[in-house]
């Protein structure tokens, strides 16, 4: 289910997507759509489309000054669901002194090729789950960490890139800004799989003035970061990142 979108996103959208929707394969030889001295380019991952993963966020600091550390199975296992489903939150809080632990998968991403500054080569073990610090989001005291449609903050200096021909899928705010969705989850529907994304407009609890849209890209489209990604997710817990 298609919907009408603000002119503004209407506009910036329509730049990015051409009418046919079609997929294409994943070209892992392709040239980076960015620069070799773009601080994420030491770390570049290409063949991502499609890559299961999970993520595990610590919350600590004092009570007015939070912190979710982001630790991901990226690079180092496909998140094993055996492996997933041993992870015990409250355990993973009190072994690493912190207020809180938050499953965040597992999860599939959408773009092609993956770039940071900020994936480490530390690895940690939560249960018998391998993961690697990538990322910190800034939490505000009393602020619920998983409302939808909620901008927030990821401290993060990254490339995503969605090559020519790519189905992708985004939200549209009101006043007109438009979040390409980087990962779809199976946290609130585990039967979620990537063909249902193009029917996703129709599930969706969308606040007024929000709309979904499917397109495939006419051009490569280059998502690049340097210190703060602005993302949201969807009442499906999708994440998407916003489009500067």
């Amino acid at each position: 289910m298609m919907h009408a979108a603000a002119r503004a996103g209407e506009d910036r959208w329509a730049g990015a997507v051409s009418p046919d929707q079609g997929d294409v394969a994943e070209d892992a030889g392709a040239a980076p759509a960015f620069s070799t001295d773009h601080p994420a380019a030491r770390h570049r991952r290409a063949g991502m489309h499609g890559r299961r993963y999970g993520e595990v966020l610590l919350v600590t600091g004092g009570l007015t000054r939070l912190t979710a550390t982001v630790y991901s199975t990226i690079g180092l296992s496909d998140c094993p669901q055996g492996l997933w489903e041993q992870l015990d939150a409250q355990a993973i809080a009190r072994a690493h002194g912190a207020h809180r632990a938050i499953l965040n998968g597992p999860r599939y991403f959408l773009m092609d090729e993956i770039a940071s500054a900020d994936m480490t080569h530390d690895i940690v073990t939560f249960g018998n789950l391998s993961v690697r610090r990538v990322a910190t989001l800034p939490l505000h005291p009393g602020a619920a960490l998983g409302e939808p449609y909620v901008e927030r903050i990821v401290n993060r200096t990254t490339a995503y890139v969605y090559r020519k021909g790519r189905t992708v899928y985004a939200l549209v705010a009101p006043e007109g800004s438009t979040y390409v969705m980087q990962s779809y989850a199976l946290v609130v529907d585990p039967t979620l799989t990537e063909a249902g994304l193009a029917a996703l407009g129709g599930r969706l609890r969308l606040p007024s003035g929000w709309s979904y849209h499917v397109g495939a890209l006419g051009e490569d489209l280059a998502m690049r970061v340097e210190g703060q990604a602005c993302l949201v997710q969807d009442d499906l817990g999708n994440s998407y990142q916003r489009r500067l």
